[in-house]
C-alpha cells in the first residue's frame, strides 16, 4: 500500500511542476503575442519553414506542425503506455477501482458536448467545435490538486487520477474518428500493414524499443500522408510496446522514465508556448458572450462537474458503482469543476476543429479554454480548500 502512496504522490508532484512551466510559457506566448514589438517575431518563429527530405520522403511544414504534430507524437505514445499500464496491471485493471471513474468521465464528456451543442446547433462550421469543453488537463488539474496537499483525501486523488486518464483516452478516441481531413486509402492501407507488423513484433517477444520506434517513425509518416492526424501513430505504438517484464526489464515501463521528463519539461511547454499565443486585437468581452465562445466556458465550468457528479449520483443510486471511501458527492462535484481545467487537450482539439480559413474561430476558443479553465481552476480550489476547513 505504501508504494502505492508514493506512486500516486510522485505522479502529482511530477505533474504540479509541469502544470506551472506550462503556465509560464502560455503567459509567455501571451505576452509576446500581444506586444507590438514581439508579436511578428513570434508568429515569424511559429510559421518558420522546416523542410525534411528522407528518400522519396519529403515534408515541408511549418515549425508548428512539427511541434503539434510530431513533437506530440511522444506525449500521446506517453498517455497511451500510461493507459495500458493502468488496464493491465493498474487501477482500470479491476472492475470496482475502474467503473466509477469511468462513468464520471463519460458524464464529463456527454455533458459539456451537450451544452456546447445547445449553444451551437444552428451553426455548421461553429458545431465542429463541440469536442473542445469536453477534455481535461491532467497536468495543471493535478496541479492544482497539489498546492492542497493533505486537504484532499488518497481516495479523492485516486479517483481523479483514474478519471483524467480515462479523459485523455475518450480524447484520443474522438480526434481519430472525429477530426481527419479526407482519407487517402494507399498510405492509408501501408499504416495498417505497419501496424500489423508492430504486432507481429509484439507477439515475436520482441524487447528492443528501437525496434518499435522505428517502425513507429514510418507509420507516423503513413498516417500523415492518408488524412487522419499523425499523432495517433503515438497511440498506436505505444500499445504494441511490451508491458511485461523479461529478466527484469519492461520496455514499456523504460519508455515512459525516458520519455516523461522530455515530454514534461520539454514537449508540453513548448506546445504551450506555440498554441496559447493568442492576440486580442480585435477581441472584446462582448466576444466572449457569443454562442462559440458560451459553449465552452459554460461547457468547461458547468457541464464538467454537472455530468460527473451527476453520472456518478446515479451509478452509486442504481448500485453499479461504490463511492470511493471517504468522499462525499459533495466531493466528487469540487473534482468535477476542477476538470473543467481543459488547456492542453482543448487547445489542440480547437485547432483540429477549424481550418485556417476560420482563425477568428480558432482565437475565440483559445479565450474561451483560458476563461473556463481559470474560473474552474479558482472555483474548484477554492471549495476543497474550505471543505477541509469545515471538516
Amino acid at each position: 500500500m505504501s508504494n502505492i502512496i508514493k506512486l500516486i504522490q510522485n505522479f502529482i508532484k511530477i505533474n504540479a511542476n509541469n502544470g506551472m512551466m506550462m503556465m509560464i510559457a502560455a503567459l509567455a506566448a501571451i505576452i509576446l503575442a500581444n506586444n507590438e514589438f514581439t508579436s511578428e517575431i513570434y508568429k515569424s518563429f511559429l510559421y518558420k519553414s522546416v523542410y525534411i527530405n528522407f528518400s522519396s520522403v519529403k515534408i515541408n511544414k511549418p515549425l508548428l506542425f512539427w511541434i503539434n504534430d510530431a513533437l506530440m507524437v511522444l506525449f500521446f505514445l506517453l498517455i497511451s503506455l500510461e493507459v495500458k499500464r493502468e488496464l493491465i496491471i493498474g487501477r482500470l485493471s479491476h472492475y470496482e477501482q475502474a467503473i466509477f471513474p469511468l462513468i464520471g468521465a463519460l458524464g464529463g464528456i456527454i455533458v459539456p458536448g451537450l451544452i456546447f451543442f445547445v449553444f451551437n446547433h444552428s451553426k455548421e462550421i461553429e458545431l465542429n467545435g463541440w469536442a473542445i469543453p469536453t477534455a481535461t488537463d491532467i497536468a495543471f488539474t493535478l496541479g492544482v490538486v497539489s498546492i492542497l496537499g493533505s486537504h484532499v483525501s488518497k481516495s479523492l486523488k485516486i479517483f481523479l487520477m483514474t478519471l483524467a486518464i480515462i479523459d485523455d483516452l475518450v480524447a484520443i478516441a474522438i480526434i481519430l474518428f472525429v477530426y481527419h481531413s479526407h482519407i487517402k486509402f494507399l498510405p492509408l492501407i501501408i499504416a495498417i500493414s505497419v501496424i500489423i507488423l508492430l504486432l507481429i513484433l509484439n507477439k515475436r517477444g520482441v524487447y528492443n524499443t528501437s525496434v518499435y520506434m522505428l517502425v513507429g517513425l514510418i507509420l507516423w509518416i503513413a498516417i500523415l500522408k492518408s488524412g487522419v492526424h499523425a499523432t495517433l501513430a503515438g497511440v498506436i505504438i505505444g500499445l504494441f510496446i511490451p508491458i511485461k517484464e523479461k529478466n527484469g526489464y519492461s520496455p514499456a515501463k523504460n519508455l515512459v522514465c525516458n520519455l516523461t521528463g522530455l515530454v514534461n519539461w520539454f514537449i508540453l511547454p513548448l506546445f504551450a508556448f506555440a498554441n496559447a499565443g493568442v492576440s486580442f486585437h480585435g477581441i472584446s468581452l462582448r466576444d466572449m458572450i457569443l454562442p462559440e465562445s458560451l459553449g465552452i466556458i459554460l461547457g468547461l465550468l458547468i457541464g464538467k462537474p454537472l455530468g460527473i457528479s451527476l453520472f456518478c449520483w446515479l451509478a452509486v443510486k442504481v448500485r453499479l458503482a461504490i463511492m470511493p471511501s471517504g468522499t462525499s458527492i459533495s466531493d466528487i462535484i469540487a473534482i468535477g469543476i476542477l476538470c473543467g481545467i481543459g488547456f492542453t487537450m482543448s487547445i489542440f482539439i480547437a485547432s483540429l476543429a477549424f481550418d485556417s480559413e476560420h482563425q477568428r474561430l480558432v482565437t475565440l476558443s483559445k479565450l474561451a479554454i483560458f476563461t473556463g479553465s481559470l474560473f474552474s481552476a479558482f472555483i474548484g480550489y477554492t471549495i476543497l480548500r474550505i471543505k477541509s476547513y469545515v471538516i
